[in-house]
């Protein structure tokens, strides 16, 4: 293995490719079943702008266009491959080309998998492969795999996607953009709300704090909500609140950075108290001043019922 190959024999080891924030440029290449599909949706999920299937002459014109001023097309990925019929041919010299332009840092991931991941893959989607019209899958498979070796020599990164699933696969692509400023970030939204109006649809965590003491029940709280002042004065009388406060933050401080190495888009935190007016917004309010300062995220506090309670 070279010191440049990115490789997973075992799902112990998720493949993780080197962060490179200068990488404004991707192109994805490899054998065909290898998940190039899979990965420049990934990329697509990290803020890059990306194109498959792109001829091989037009790669310069789209990198020359990612480098004028103003250009909203920062961060480009393309994948390149047999499909297209001047691949091979032409794809070294144009790949040259774009390594000697000033400013683009262009980096080449090539996608590798073994034989017989490559063939139970073709059995299972049943997709002809593109070398393979009149003869058997491991034909085609064999002669793609000698046909790309030069362009697998030039490439950046290599990796391995036999024992990959999806998700390991989209992991792997995380690295691409870790350091970047553009990088898309998870967006938390913590939702407070009532249980007598449902739970909400969008609920990924819920939590129940209807064992709080009800400040419904204290008539000079009643018409206010868990945004005043009295209203969390009475809550912290109990000791239960502040502990729960603690343990669910400590939680979710232990949670949220699972979910952004994971590459989750979205991620909605629901606080449910009976009618979402008091105890849940409250809170909600709470555990958002606890989490506001996570690297990674983008978070919002919302209060669906508390106008309605």
């Amino acid at each position: 293995m070279t010191a440049k190959t990115a490789t997973a024999r075992t799902r112990r080891r998720p493949v993780v490719l080197r962060p490179a924030s200068s990488s404004r440029f991707i192109v994805l290449t490899g054998l065909s079943g290898s998940g190039k599909s899979q990965a420049i949706r990934a990329l697509e999920d990290l803020g890059y702008f990306c194109v498959d299937n792109l001829p091989t002459t037009l790669i310069p014109t789209l990198a020359d266009l990612s480098q004028r001023a103003g250009s909203e097309l920062s961060k480009i990925a393309v994948v390149v491959d047999v499909r297209e019929r001047t691949f091979l041919s032409e794809f070294p010299a144009v790949f040259k080309r774009l390594r000697a332009t000033r400013g683009l840092s262009p980096v080449l991931i090539f996608l590798d998998a073994s034989d017989s991941a490559l063939v139970r893959r073709f059995s299972e989607t049943r997709r002809p492969h593109p070398l393979a019209s009149n003869r058997s899958v491991i034909e085609g498979i064999r002669e793609e795999r000698a046909r790309l070796g030069p362009i697998r020599r030039m490439a950046d990164q290599i990796v391995d996607t036999s024992d990959l699933t999806v998700h390991e696969l989209r992991q792997a692509f995380l690295g691409v953009s870790r350091g970047s400023a553009n990088r898309t970030q998870l967006v938390v939204t913590i939702l407070s709300f009532g249980f007598k109006h449902g739970i909400p649809l969008d609920s990924d965590l819920v939590f129940d704090v209807r064992f709080l003491p009800n400040p419904h029940f204290v008539p000079g709280l009643r018409k206010l909500s868990g945004k005043d002042g009295a209203v969390k004065r009475y809550l912290d009388r109990s000791a239960s609140t502040k502990e729960f406060i603690d343990r669910t933050a400590g939680l979710l401080r232990f949670l949220v950075p699972q979910y952004v190495s994971e590459g989750k888009s979205y991620l909605t935190i629901a606080v449910g108290c009976t009618g979402g007016r008091h105890r849940s917004v409250a809170i909600a309010e709470a555990l958002a001043a606890r989490l506001t300062r996570m690297k990674g995220i983008r978070l919002r506090v919302r209060h669906r019922d508390m106008a309605t309670a």
